[in-house]
C-alpha cells in the first residue's frame, strides 16, 4: 500500500501490508534441524530506549524508483559508499566496490538458496488458496502461510497440480500441513519464484536465475539475501586477485522479512525466527582476518544477523535466531557492510540505522531518493562502514 501524500503529489510513504493473513512469524518452540546450541545464544541487547519510535524510520519515497525488474547486468547498479565516521557519502557503481577494500578484508557471503515457494490451490469447494512455503519439516510436513476467503481447518484438503495438501493444524500465525512430498521436493517441482509483495508483476524466466545469488547452495529461503544479487563472476574474480577473502554462513530468510511493524514502539516488536549456522570454516576465518588487521565486512543484513547472534567468545552455533539489532546495539563481529535500501519502517532500516547511525542513514536515503537510485531487493546498494561508538548508540530524536 502507499500512502501518505495527496493524490496530486507523486511522493509517498511506503507502508507494506502483509503478504498473506498470517503475520510470518515463526516460533521459536519450531526445532531447528539440529547442532550447536539449537537457538540463539548471543549476549542480550541493551535496553531499547522508549523514546525510540518506528515513525522514527520512515521516510518518503516514490513508487517509480521501486525497481520492478534486475538489470541486465548483476554488478551494473549504483553504489552509494557512507563513512558513517567520518560522515561523508559519494555516489559511485557497484564494480567500484574492490577499491573500497584492501587485501585482507574478508567477504561474508550468505549461501542460501531460494526455493519456488510460491503455490497456488483451492479447495474442495473452488475457492482460491495461496501458499508461501515458510519452513520445511521432517518428512512431508511443512509449515505455510497460507490465505483464502475464508479460515482454513484442521483436516482441510487443498488441492494442487502436484496433489492434495492437507491442513493439520496452526503453529501461531503458520499452518502445518502435509504435503504429497518433502517439502523442498514438493515446492521444486510444483512453486513458482517468491518475488517480494512490492514487485508488482508475475514472475517470468528470468527471476529463477537472477533472484538467486551466484554463490547461493544451500535450499531453504523463501527471499532472496539481494545484497548479493550485485556480485557476478567477473567482480569475484578480480575480487580473489585483490586477495579479498571470501567465507559464507546460512540464514533462511523467511516471508518475515516484508512484514511491517504491528507497533509503534519499537521495543513491543517481537522479531520472526530463522534458522542459520555460521559454520566453523568462518568462524576460523574471521580469527585470521583479525589477526591480521582486516575488516569483516557483510554481505547484507542476513549475514550481520547472523555474525553478531554468535556467542561470546566467536564460536560455531547454528539454530534458530530472533535477534532484534536497533540503535542501541553492542557490535560485535561487523565492521562494513554491503546492503541493499529497505522498506521505511522496517526492523532492517533500524538495523542500518544502528550501523551507521539514524540521522546519517535517513541523510542517506533522501540523498538516494533525490539521485533518483532503485529501490529494494532489485534495486541498488549502499557500502557502509560503521559509525563511532557513541553515534552508532544514539537511539533516536532528542526527547
Amino acid at each position: 500500500m502507499l500512502c501518505g501524500a495527496g493524490r496530486g503529489n507523486r511522493t509517498h510513504t511506503l507502508s507494506p501490508e502483509p503478504d498473506f493473513e498470517s503475520g510470518a512469524s515463526t516460533s521459536s518452540a519450531i526445532p531447528a534441524p539440529g547442532g550447536q546450541g539449537g537457538k540463539y545464544t548471543g549476549s542480550p541487547p541493551r535496553p531499547p530506549d522508549p523514546r525510540v519510535q518506528a515513525a522514527d524510520f520512515d521516510y518518503p519515497l516514490p513508487p517509480e524508483l521501486i525497481a520492478q525488474r534486475p538489470l541486465a547486468e548483476r554488478s551494473a547498479s549504483r553504489l552509494l559508499v557512507v563513512d558513517a565516521a567520518a560522515g561523508q557519502r559519494r555516489d559511485a557503481r557497484f564494480t567500484d566496490l574492490p577499491g573500497l577494500l584492501s587485501p585482507g578484508d574478508l567477504l561474508v557471503f550468505n549461501d542460501t538458496r531460494v526455493v519456488p515457494a510460491r503455490l497456488e490451490g483451492v479447495k474442495p469447494t473452488g475457492g482460491a488458496v495461496e501458499m508461501l512455503l515458510e519452513r520445511p519439516l521432517d518428512g512431508p510436513q511443512a509449515l505455510l502461510h497460507m490465505r483464502a476467503s475464508k479460515p482454513l481447518r484442521p483436516g482441510q484438503v487443498v488441492r494442487t497440480a502436484g496433489g492434495d495438501i492437507v491442513v493439520e493444524g496452526r503453529e501461531e500465525d503458520l499452518f502445518r500441513v502435509r504435503l504429497p512430498a518433502p517439502a523442498l521436493d514438493f515446492f521444486g517441482r510444483h512453486g513458482s519464484v517468491p518475488l517480494p509483495p512490492y514487485i508488482e508483476r508475475t514472475p517470468d524466466g528470468d527471476d529463477s536465475g537472477r533472484y538467486q545469488s551466484v554463490l547461493a547452495r544451500v535450499p531453504g529461503a523463501v527471499a532472496a539475501p539481494t545484497a548479493s544479487l550485485h556480485f557476478d563472476e567477473p567482480l569475484l574474480a578480480r575480487l580473489d586477485a585483490m586477495g579479498i577473502r571470501r567465507a559464507t554462513v546460512t540464514l533462511h530468510v523467511g516471508a518475515g522479512t516484508f512484514q511491517p511493524m504491528r507497533s509503534e514502539r519499537i521495543e513491543e516488536h517481537v522479531m520472526h525466527a530463522e534458522w542459520a549456522e555460521l559454520p566453523a570454516a568462518t568462524v576460523a576465518a574471521i580469527a585470521a582476518t583479525r589477526a591480521a588487521g582486516g575488516r569483516i565486512v557483510a554481505v547484507g543484513t542476513t549475514v550481520v544477523r547472523t555474525l553478531e547472534s554468535a556467542p561470546e567468545p566467536l564460536a560455531p552455533w547454528r539454530g534458530d535466531t530472533r535477534l532484534f539489532i536497533r540503535p542501541g546495539h553492542r557490535w560485535k563481529v561487523v565492521d562494513a557492510m554491503v546492503t541493499n535500501f529497505h522498506l521505511p519502517r522496517s526492523t532492517l532500516l533500524m538495523l542500518v540505522s544502528a550501523f551507521c547511525g539514524r540521522e546519517t542513514l535517513l541523510a542517506a536515503y533522501a540523498h538516494a531518493v533525490a539521485e533518483r537510485y532503485r529501490f529494494f531487493s532489485y534495486g541498488d546498494a549502499m557500502f557502509l562502514t560503521r559509525a563511532a561508538p557513541q553515534t552508532a548508540d544514539a537511539a533516536g530524536p532528542a526527547p
